[in-house]
């Protein structure tokens, strides 16, 4: 229990950490915006603390199967952080900043072809956008979308390579996969590989999905200021984790479904074995 506790308030630690890291290392935040931040890190700490300390689940999935819930945050948390070194160097300069501004650059030009997700990202802007912050949002882009490419390389070694999440003992589905009710709607099998093979197909499309959908709400409501640091920071990184981490959730429910169907024939051909005897 008292374990359970400390592991519990050191994600929620982690957690804030994530939400206000922009807010320390950029200058000139407004006394308004840093209580927002410190509002939404308190409430999301108190999210996983309460799901981490409990022994039922709640929302969390995958949450004792690591390093899914591991890659996923030090892809956002690797993301955010990033991009406020970059931001950062428009103010106060050094190597750090510099290196990352570069990598970025030459990783946003790289993508940068027609109907990439970076030239969508770039066409979302007004047509009066300074050349600056084209810049701004293809390096952070570029950035930000290798970040989530190695983090899925990651988690497709540890799910091909390495047996996730068989290989450290058994994987309970209710505590991993608390929202999905394998008592409903027929056969487990079926809807998991239907749900992981959506959650794919939509993390595929969601990096063009999302600058489009953007791009038709501006048109009707305010459009979304990039021009602040804070936006641009949140906004990029949203961008690349969201189509992560829904590739990432499909990849693994496609691959309870091949754990479920192998456990099922190695039952069937012990009951076979039994009967032969």
């Amino acid at each position: 229990m008292l374990s359970r506790i400390i592991g519990a308030s050191f994600r929620a630690f982690l957690v804030a950490l994530l939400f206000v890291t922009p807010a320390l290392m950029l200058p000139l935040i407004s006394s308004d915006a840093i209580e927002i931040i410190l509002l939404f890190a308190f409430f999301a700490a108190c999210l996983v603390l309460i799901e981490y300390g409990s022994a039922y689940p709640s929302i969390i999935e995958f949450r004792d199967a690591p390093p899914f819930n591991r890659l996923r945050f030090l892809a956002i948390f690797l993301a955010v952080f990033s991009l406020s070194v970059i931001t950062r160097g428009q103010f106060a300069p050094n190597a750090f900043t510099s290196f990352l501004q570069t990598l970025g650059i030459v990783v946003g030009e790289f993508i940068d072809f027609p109907y990439s997700p970076v030239r969508l990202m770039v066409l979302m802007l007004p047509s009066d956008a300074s050349p600056d912050l084209i810049q701004a949002v293809r390096t952070s882009s570029g950035l930000s979308y290798l970040i989530s490419l190695l983090t899925l390389a990651i988690f497709y070694f540890y799910v091909r390579i390495l047996g996730w999440p068989a290989r450290k003992g058994g994987f309970n589905v209710w505590i991993n996969l608390p929202l999905f009710d394998p008592t409903t709607r027929g056969d487990v099998l079926p809807r998991l590989h239907r749900d992981g093979r959506l959650n794919i197909a939509l993390g595929f499309l969601s990096p063009f999905l999302i600058p489009a959908i953007v791009g038709m709400v501006s048109d009707l409501i305010d459009p979304i200021y990039l021009e602040d640091p804070m936006t641009l920071i949140w906004t990029i990184s949203a961008w690349a984790f969201i189509p992560l981490s829904l590739i990432m959730r499909g990849m693994a429910m496609t691959r309870v479904a091949e754990m479920i169907r192998e456990n099922r024939e190695r039952a069937y051909a012990a009951a076979r074995t039994m009967q032969t005897v």
